[in-house]
Protein backbone atom coordinates (compact mmCIF):
# COMPACT_ATOMS: atom_id res chain seq x y z
CA UNK A 1 0.00 0.00 0.00
CA UNK A 2 2.61 2.32 0.73
CA UNK A 3 4.63 1.71 -2.39
CA UNK A 4 1.50 2.37 -4.22
CA UNK A 5 1.12 5.38 -3.06
CA UNK A 6 4.79 6.41 -3.62
CA UNK A 7 4.38 5.57 -6.97
CA UNK A 8 0.99 7.64 -7.24
CA UNK A 9 2.42 10.61 -5.59
CA UNK A 10 5.55 10.60 -7.81
CA UNK A 11 3.40 10.01 -11.09
CA UNK A 12 1.24 13.15 -10.00
CA UNK A 13 4.77 14.97 -9.00
CA UNK A 14 6.44 14.09 -12.69
CA UNK A 15 3.05 14.97 -14.16
CA UNK A 16 2.27 18.43 -12.64
CA UNK A 17 5.44 19.81 -10.75
CA UNK A 18 8.90 18.38 -10.78
CA UNK A 19 10.49 16.44 -13.35
CA UNK A 20 14.25 15.07 -13.77
CA UNK A 21 16.64 15.22 -17.02
CA UNK A 22 19.92 14.43 -18.02
CA UNK A 23 22.05 16.47 -19.38
CA UNK A 24 23.20 14.41 -22.94
CA UNK A 25 25.89 17.03 -24.52
CA UNK A 26 28.17 20.40 -23.24
CA UNK A 27 25.83 22.60 -25.40
CA UNK A 28 24.92 24.69 -22.13
CA UNK A 29 28.59 24.51 -20.62
CA UNK A 30 29.71 25.99 -18.47
CA UNK A 31 26.09 25.88 -16.25
CA UNK A 32 25.49 22.07 -17.59
CA UNK A 33 27.96 19.97 -18.37
CA UNK A 34 27.66 16.62 -19.61
CA UNK A 35 25.85 13.80 -17.77
CA UNK A 36 24.89 16.19 -14.93
CA UNK A 37 21.18 15.94 -13.53
CA UNK A 38 19.04 18.48 -13.39
CA UNK A 39 15.43 19.34 -11.74
CA UNK A 40 12.34 20.91 -14.04
CA UNK A 41 9.65 22.72 -12.29
CA UNK A 42 6.39 23.02 -14.38
CA UNK A 43 4.45 25.24 -11.94
CA UNK A 44 5.93 28.80 -13.63
CA UNK A 45 4.35 27.64 -16.66
CA UNK A 46 0.59 27.04 -15.49
CA UNK A 47 -2.02 28.81 -16.88
CA UNK A 48 -0.74 32.44 -18.72
CA UNK A 49 2.62 31.43 -17.75
CA UNK A 50 5.25 31.45 -19.73
CA UNK A 51 8.98 31.27 -20.89
CA UNK A 52 10.54 34.51 -19.85
CA UNK A 53 13.80 35.76 -21.88
CA UNK A 54 16.96 34.01 -19.94
CA UNK A 55 15.03 30.82 -18.89
CA UNK A 56 16.87 27.57 -19.24
CA UNK A 57 14.10 25.29 -20.72
CA UNK A 58 14.11 21.51 -21.25
CA UNK A 59 11.54 20.66 -24.40
CA UNK A 60 10.76 17.94 -26.52
CA UNK A 61 12.64 17.56 -29.86
CA UNK A 62 10.54 19.53 -32.70
CA UNK A 63 11.29 16.09 -35.10
CA UNK A 64 15.02 17.23 -36.39
CA UNK A 65 16.78 18.87 -33.81
CA UNK A 66 18.37 15.63 -32.07
CA UNK A 67 20.54 13.39 -33.27
CA UNK A 68 20.06 9.81 -32.74
CA UNK A 69 22.71 9.26 -30.21
CA UNK A 70 21.53 11.99 -27.98
CA UNK A 71 17.81 10.35 -28.21
CA UNK A 72 18.59 8.46 -24.92
CA UNK A 73 16.52 6.13 -22.85
CA UNK A 74 16.64 4.25 -20.13
CA UNK A 75 18.31 1.04 -20.66
CA UNK A 76 16.59 -1.92 -18.83
CA UNK A 77 13.27 -2.80 -17.03
CA UNK A 78 13.60 -1.21 -13.79
CA UNK A 79 15.41 1.83 -15.46
CA UNK A 80 12.38 2.36 -17.62
CA UNK A 81 9.66 2.01 -15.39
CA UNK A 82 11.41 4.47 -12.81
CA UNK A 83 11.45 6.99 -16.12
CA UNK A 84 7.66 6.47 -16.47
CA UNK A 85 7.36 7.69 -12.79
CA UNK A 86 9.83 10.49 -12.95
CA UNK A 87 12.48 8.90 -10.23
CA UNK A 88 14.87 8.40 -13.05
CA UNK A 89 16.40 11.33 -15.29
CA UNK A 90 15.31 11.31 -18.71
CA UNK A 91 16.64 11.76 -21.83
CA UNK A 92 15.34 12.61 -25.38
CA UNK A 93 14.75 16.45 -24.66
CA UNK A 94 16.81 19.45 -25.12
CA UNK A 95 18.08 22.06 -22.84
CA UNK A 96 18.73 25.77 -24.09
CA UNK A 97 18.14 29.26 -23.08
CA UNK A 98 15.32 31.27 -24.01
CA UNK A 99 16.50 34.72 -25.75
CA UNK A 100 13.67 35.36 -27.69
CA UNK A 101 9.78 35.57 -27.00
CA UNK A 102 6.33 35.68 -29.40
CA UNK A 103 7.92 39.04 -31.62
CA UNK A 104 11.28 39.55 -30.20
CA UNK A 105 13.59 40.42 -32.97
CA UNK A 106 17.56 38.94 -32.53
CA UNK A 107 20.29 40.78 -34.42
CA UNK A 108 23.98 39.14 -33.86
CA UNK A 109 26.24 40.96 -33.22
CA UNK A 110 26.70 44.43 -32.25
CA UNK A 111 30.17 46.59 -32.41
CA UNK A 112 31.08 44.57 -28.98
CA UNK A 113 29.84 41.29 -30.41
CA UNK A 114 27.01 40.98 -28.09
CA UNK A 115 23.75 39.86 -29.22
CA UNK A 116 20.98 42.15 -29.27
CA UNK A 117 17.61 41.36 -28.65
CA UNK A 118 14.94 43.96 -29.86
CA UNK A 119 17.90 46.72 -30.28
CA UNK A 120 19.27 45.65 -26.48
CA UNK A 121 22.92 44.54 -26.21
CA UNK A 122 23.27 41.36 -23.68
CA UNK A 123 25.75 41.10 -21.57
CA UNK A 124 26.21 37.25 -21.43
CA UNK A 125 29.85 37.16 -20.41
CA UNK A 126 28.55 35.75 -17.03
CA UNK A 127 27.06 32.73 -18.16
CA UNK A 128 28.31 31.99 -21.62
CA UNK A 129 31.77 30.13 -22.74
CA UNK A 130 34.24 32.64 -23.70
CA UNK A 131 33.98 33.59 -27.58
CA UNK A 132 36.10 34.88 -29.90
CA UNK A 133 35.07 37.28 -32.16
CA UNK A 134 31.11 37.28 -30.79
CA UNK A 135 28.35 35.71 -28.76
CA UNK A 136 26.92 34.22 -31.70
CA UNK A 137 27.54 30.09 -32.63
CA UNK A 138 30.79 30.46 -33.52
CA UNK A 139 32.49 29.20 -35.83
CA UNK A 140 29.08 29.37 -38.26
CA UNK A 141 28.48 33.11 -38.33
CA UNK A 142 28.12 36.41 -36.64
CA UNK A 143 26.16 37.68 -38.56
CA UNK A 144 22.62 36.87 -38.97
CA UNK A 145 19.30 38.52 -38.08
CA UNK A 146 16.08 36.30 -36.51
CA UNK A 147 12.42 37.45 -36.22
CA UNK A 148 9.80 39.02 -35.35
CA UNK A 149 9.62 35.41 -33.31
CA UNK A 150 6.06 34.14 -34.21
CA UNK A 151 3.34 34.11 -31.63
CA UNK A 152 3.55 30.91 -29.05
CA UNK A 153 6.87 30.50 -29.87
CA UNK A 154 10.89 31.10 -28.45
CA UNK A 155 13.92 31.67 -29.91
CA UNK A 156 16.68 29.34 -27.99
CA UNK A 157 20.78 29.27 -27.95
CA UNK A 158 23.09 27.14 -25.82
CA UNK A 159 25.11 28.59 -23.57
CA UNK A 160 28.07 27.01 -25.07
CA UNK A 161 27.57 28.74 -28.42
CA UNK A 162 30.25 26.97 -30.87
CA UNK A 163 28.94 23.53 -29.96
CA UNK A 164 25.11 24.20 -29.75
CA UNK A 165 22.58 22.68 -32.67
CA UNK A 166 19.90 25.09 -31.31
CA UNK A 167 17.82 28.24 -32.80
CA UNK A 168 20.98 29.63 -34.55
CA UNK A 169 22.11 26.64 -35.92
CA UNK A 170 18.81 26.06 -37.84
CA UNK A 171 18.68 29.48 -39.09
CA UNK A 172 18.41 29.81 -42.73
CA UNK A 173 21.51 32.11 -43.26
CA UNK A 174 23.93 29.96 -45.70
CA UNK A 175 22.05 29.03 -49.27
CA UNK A 176 24.90 26.13 -49.25
CA UNK A 177 23.04 24.40 -46.21
CA UNK A 178 19.99 23.04 -46.19
CA UNK A 179 17.37 24.45 -44.01
CA UNK A 180 13.58 25.04 -43.44
CA UNK A 181 12.21 28.63 -42.79
CA UNK A 182 10.71 28.46 -39.57
CA UNK A 183 12.83 25.21 -37.71
CA UNK A 184 14.47 28.31 -35.71
CA UNK A 185 11.66 28.80 -33.19
CA UNK A 186 9.85 26.43 -30.77
CA UNK A 187 6.24 25.92 -29.89
CA UNK A 188 6.27 26.77 -26.38
CA UNK A 189 3.64 23.74 -26.13
CA UNK A 190 6.67 21.61 -26.71
CA UNK A 191 8.39 23.20 -23.35
CA UNK A 192 8.50 20.92 -20.41
CA UNK A 193 9.46 23.28 -17.64
CA UNK A 194 11.81 25.59 -16.58
CA UNK A 195 15.48 24.05 -15.10
CA UNK A 196 15.40 25.17 -11.33
CA UNK A 197 18.11 23.22 -9.91
CA UNK A 198 21.42 21.27 -10.70
CA UNK A 199 21.24 18.02 -8.22
CA UNK A 200 24.04 15.79 -9.68
CA UNK A 201 26.70 15.36 -9.23
CA UNK A 202 26.62 16.38 -5.95
CA UNK A 203 29.21 18.60 -5.31
CA UNK A 204 27.53 20.47 -8.31
CA UNK A 205 24.47 21.30 -6.85
CA UNK A 206 23.28 25.05 -7.15
CA UNK A 207 19.86 26.77 -7.78
CA UNK A 208 19.54 27.94 -11.49
CA UNK A 209 18.14 31.57 -11.62
CA UNK A 210 17.48 33.61 -14.53
CA UNK A 211 20.64 35.81 -15.39
CA UNK A 212 20.11 39.88 -14.97
CA UNK A 213 21.51 40.41 -18.16
CA UNK A 214 17.66 40.11 -19.84
CA UNK A 215 16.26 42.79 -17.29
CA UNK A 216 15.34 45.82 -19.31
CA UNK A 217 14.94 44.38 -22.92
CA UNK A 218 12.47 46.66 -24.69
CA UNK A 219 8.85 44.51 -24.90
CA UNK A 220 8.37 43.85 -28.48
CA UNK A 221 5.93 45.62 -30.72
CA UNK A 222 4.52 42.58 -32.65
CA UNK A 223 4.96 38.86 -33.13
CA UNK A 224 5.07 37.36 -36.74
CA UNK A 225 1.60 35.77 -38.05
CA UNK A 226 -0.05 36.96 -34.82
CA UNK A 227 -2.39 39.45 -36.98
Amino acid sequence: MILAVAVLLAVVLKAFFVEAFYIPSPSMQPLLVKNDKILVQKVSYWGSGTPQRGDVVVFEDPGDWLLPSEKGVPTGPVQSAMSKVGLFPTGGHLVKRVIGVAGDTITCCDDHGRIEVNGKPLDENGFISPQQSCDGPEPRTCHWRAGPVPAHHLFVLGDNRGDSADSAFHLCVNKEIPCRPGDEYIDTSLVVGRVFARVWPADRFSLVHRPAAFDGVPTATRAAGAG
